[in-house]
């Protein structure tokens, strides 16, 4: 009956257009994961909010990784377009709310709307590709996404510098820009996907669990909380944290409960039975973790060791961005080519493990030559790594549950991305206090340049030399426990099974299917 809506093919020229707003989408939620890291300094300044500064990253980070396995859910029930339009509304309300707010409650507040859009255009943007473009055709295409994940690793950084070195652009404070250039970029996707992204919806009786939306919802809150706030900040033995973690896990083991009593659970306990469906989950955490731990520990050694500015690091990233450009555009055109994705994960981790390994040999004095070619490894095993994993994903779960799926392997890589950013920055707090003490600091001179950096141009020559090594120490260690993290990886990607990928006519017959047993 409405199977020939369902099995139309879109051109490639199509395809282009609704990849176009796509792109643009996705780009505005992951440059929002770097933009504010820069300006976070300048608002703190203004807001005089220092205790609270760690929240503005928080709060986008918690409502947008709750939110990512929701999102797949939904859009399997209501449809794609009007679900990833609400997202991409509730990102543009929250930027506009953010770049307006007038102290740090405000801004923490309107950066958790903004968090709860940007978890759908995380989501949906892999789940809308995975709809139109056969598993076969789709390395090709999904290429083009690490090169969104490339720019914005890059241009987040620049921007986010080049906002807060203003004191006002146009009559409005700089950095306030961070959030009003989302605007007419928001604007243009919803516009371009109003226009063109037109997939039929396929109808079929639902039910939503609340309940387990809920229990799934407070489990990543409270877990997220413990491990990016109260555990950095008050110690990891304090028992606010563990009340928090211990909350979060238990949570976490009721809905695992739960769903499984479910007609239609949030994330369906079975595809854990899949077994590309598990391996590509552990990966995304792994390659989530191992990304951040690169992603945020580079500039900072940058601009505390090599004394750049924050706008300078940023341009200094670029060897890393070219890396992920380069693997995920060629990768995706190889598979589509040959029909082949296993070897791009295990050459994928293998050369990131190698290439964060490396980074342990950084002192103070590496040329910039040398920090390049580490960033560029790095950056050419997260280019072979991330999209390939999607696309493994997509072609080895049925066609129903690929929304689900899809938006569950964001997740996890959402979890990984927070976990390690959280248990990297502990292991530099707790090692460069280590390194300062036993370099002849006394203990209020050490916390008082951990706080701020800043305080380091202040000291005499001498003491300035041992803060630096202090800090070169500490980052040498973060970079010898993150490599071995991430080689872990290495040996889950052998695990992975090479399934021949989807054609157009498998695809279609595949969807076919998913419509005849939604009509019943």
């Amino acid at each position: 009956m409405t199977h020939n809506t369902e099995t139309k093919e879109h051109t490639h020229r199509e395809i282009m257009i609704i990849l176009s707003g796509l792109m643009t989408g996705m780009l505005l939620a992951a440059l929002d994961q770097t933009i504010v890291s820069t300006a976070l300094k300048s608002i703190v300044e203004d807001f005089k909010g220092l205790d609270h500064y760690t929240w503005v990253v928080t709060a986008y980070l918690l409502t947008s990784t709750a939110s990512t396995p929701l999102y797949g859910k939904i859009s399997d029930l209501y449809g794609r377009r009007i679900v990833f339009q609400f997202a991409i509304v509730s990102f543009l309300i929250g930027s506009f709310l953010a770049g307006a707010s007038q102290n740090m409650t405000e801004l923490i507040a309107f950066r958790a709307i903004q968090g709860l859009g940007a978890g759908g255009l995380m989501a949906l943007t892999f789940v809308i590709i995975g709809d139109i473009v056969p598993p076969r055709e789709r390395g090709r295409y999904q290429g083009y996404f690490g090169a969104v994940w490339g720019l914005s690793s890059v241009a987040g950084p620049l921007l986010g510098g080049f906002f807060s070195d203003h004191a006002t652009i146009l009559g409005i404070t700089g950095w306030r820009w961070i959030f009003y250039i989302n605007l007419p970029f928001g604007i243009l996707a919803l516009a371009i996907t109003s226009a063109v992204l037109h997939i039929p919806k396929i109808k079929r009786e639902h039910k939503i669990d609340y309940l387990g939306a809920l229990l799934l919802v407070a489990s990543v809150t409270l877990t997220l909380l413990a491990v990016s706030i109260y555990g950095p900040q008050d110690g990891w033995t304090d028992k606010t944290t563990l009340t928090y973690l211990g909350s979060g896990i238990l949570l976490a083991v009721l809905f695992i409960k739960w769903e499984t009593t479910q007609v239609e659970p949030i994330i369906p306990i079975s595809l854990f039975k899949n077994h590309t469906f598990s391996v590509t989950s552990v990966l995304g955490v792994i390659i989530g973790a191992g990304m951040f731990g690169a992603i945020v520990m580079l500039p900072l050694y940058m601009q505390v060791v090599k004394g750049y500015s924050a706008t300078e690091a940023g341009m200094k990233l670029i060897p890393l961005m070219l890396g992920i450009v380069s693997t995920s555009i060629a990768s995706g055109k190889l598979i589509t080519k040959h029909g082949k994705y296993k070897r791009y994960p295990i050459a994928g981790t293998a050369i990131m493990s190698l290439g964060i390994l490396a980074m342990a040999r950084l002192d103070t004095n590496t040329p910039y030559w040398e920090i390049s070619i580490y960033a560029i490894m790095v950056g050419a095993g997260l280019g072979l790594c991330m999209q390939t994993l999607v696309i493994a994903l997509q072609n080895a779960v049925d066609y129903r549950d690929m929304g689900v799926a899809t938006s569950a392997n964001t997740f996890f890589r959402s979890l990984g991305s927070v976990f390690g950013t959280a248990a990297f920055g502990t292991i530099l707090t707790n090692r460069l206090g280590h390194y300062l003490v036993s370099s002849g600091f006394d203990p209020a001179q050490a916390g008082m340049i951990e706080k701020n950096t800043a305080a380091i141009a202040a000291l005499p020559l001498e003491g300035k030399i041992k803060a630096l090594e202090a800090f070169v120490n500490s980052f040498q260690v973060v970079f010898l426990v993150a490599a071995p993290v991430v080689a872990i990886g290495f040996i889950f990607a052998l695990f992975l099974r090479e399934t021949p990928l989807r054609t157009n006519a498998d695809y279609a017959s595949a969807r076919s299917e998913a419509a005849g047993e939604a009509l019943g």
